[in-house]
């Protein structure tokens, strides 16, 4: 700003405000008095004179002052239009720069995704692959134990099958069996007569056989001469105990009576009375043989899982018959002491449903633990798919931190410029290395 013209205004503006002082204070002098008029005129004549020297002094110091300034101003001015000239310049360079920067920026970043898609690519591949063979080593097990599992259902369903129909076969077999065995029982009559201790030993050994040809197994079906303990700490030692499922047990006792049956059979059929005092003889042996197998109380054994009846197998079917015919009401009498009297027939039929019965029994095991079986490998395959898909999320947030830390590399710093490219640029200025950084994420860089 030039402030020369300005100089003689402010000298006249100030002069003025000296004269102005001045006359007013004439004119307060007047006014005390025209005596001393003169006197102050010529006073204040000095003192203007005075005054204005003082002024004219100071404007040409403060008129100095500013045109050192001026001259101050004037260099400032050059210096700042230099300035903004080389300001321009550098803001066109800097967004030259800067466009290119971004340019580049853009183009690696491009190359460094394209570089890091095709390596993420061949992983997968290689992972699909390597996922592949190890489901395949998984599920090959799995589909062996199902046709494993679906074989044993058919085979169980097949034996089954054969067992239902051959039974009709078993039962002919069973019945020739039981002709056999009474006929082999009349035949040891004579030979057994009299010894009631071998007597016993032969009923019991006939009934061993009908157990073991209906299919039952000793230790396992049925158990002989087992020694319990009743409440009063008296021994019992019941013939045969048959097993049933769910811990249920058949008690059955052999018991022989050869010695009026063998007189009943040596009388001729003309000897009536002879005959009629044998078969009273007879009955009263069967009947007593009931009464105490019924003192017995096998069934309140608490070992012993009994229903509240017990047989009484007597093996020589035509003896029974004898005594049954004699008094029809025996049988009767023995169910009302909890006893069932059974022959080698009789018997037979039960011993066979009993085997049956074990039959279904292991057969609904088997369902049971082919279901418990199945069951097992379906939770187990749904854990493995479980697994297979936590596999799968895992490979998402691993495809996830992959490309993250990617963009990290490739993301520019202050001046644009990748990780990956300082990394480089350290081993170009010199930097000691034993490794290089793979060229593929060098291109473009």
């Amino acid at each position: 700003m030039d402030t020369a013209p300005a100089l003689p205004y402010f000298l006249s503006l100030l002069t003025g405000m000296v004269i102005g002082g001045v006359v007013a204070w004439l004119y307060t002098r007047y006014r005390l008095g025209s005596t001393h008029l003169e006197r102050d005129r010529v006073e204040a004549g000095y003192v203007l004179r005075e005054v204005y020297e003082q002024l004219r002094s100071d404007a040409d110091l403060h008129y100095e002052n500013l045109q050192e300034k001026l001259a101050v101003e004037t260099t400032l001015r050059s210096d700042l239009a230099t300035l903004r000239a080389e300001h321009r310049a550098l803001n066109e360079r800097l967004s030259g720069q800067q466009a290119e920067m971004v340019r580049l920026q853009a183009a690696s970043v491009a190359q460094f995704e394209r570089t890091a898609e095709r390596l993420f690519q061949e992983k997968s591949e290689r992972f699909v692959t390597q996922n592949a063979n190890q489901l395949d080593g998984l599920l090959s097990p799995l589909k062996e134990r199902i046709h494993g599992f679906e074989q044993q259902i058919e085979r169980r369903f097949l034996e089954e099958t054969r067992d239902r129909i051959s039974l009709r076969e078993e039962i002919k077999h069973l019945q020739l069996l039981n002709q056999r065995i009474s006929a082999e029982a009349n035949n040891l009559a004579g030979a057994l007569r009299g010894n009631t201790k071998t007597q016993g030993d032969w009923g019991e050994w006939q009934l061993l056989t009908l157990l073991e040809a209906s299919g039952l197994e000793s230790g396992v079906h049925f158990t002989a001469q087992s020694s319990f303990t009743d409440e009063n700490g008296r021994q019992k030692r019941p013939d045969f105990i048959i097993n049933l499922p769910d811990n249920k047990h058949l008690v059955v006792d052999s018991k022989v009576s050869l010695t009026a049956y063998e007189r009943y059979c040596t009388h001729s059929t003309d000897a009536v009375a002879e005959r009629r005092v044998e078969a009273a003889a007879h009955l009263r042996s069967v009947r007593q043989h009931v009464i105490d197998l019924a003192s017995k109380n096998y069934t309140r054994l608490y070992q012993i899982n009994s229903p509240d009846y017990l047989l009484l197998f007597v093996p020589i079917e035509p003896a029974l018959g004898l005594a049954l015919t004699t008094d029809k009401n025996l049988f009767i009498e023995a169910l009302e002491r909890n006893i069932v009297l059974v022959t080698p027939s009789t018997l037979l039929a039960t011993l066979r449903t009993v085997s049956y019965i074990w039959k279904q029994e292991n057969q609904k095991k088997n369902v049971l633990e082919i279901a418990r079986q199945s069951g097992l490998l379906y939770d187990g395959f749904v854990s493995f798919t479980e697994e297979l898909k936590k596999i799968g999320h895992r490979l998402d947030q691993a495809q996830h931190s992959y490309h993250s830390a990617l963009g990290k590399l490739s993301t520019g710093g202050k001046y644009g410029a990748t990780l990956i490219g300082r990394a480089e640029k350290l081993r170009k200025l010199g930097a000691k290395t034993k490794k290089r950084i793979d060229n593929r994420l060098l291109e473009e860089e």
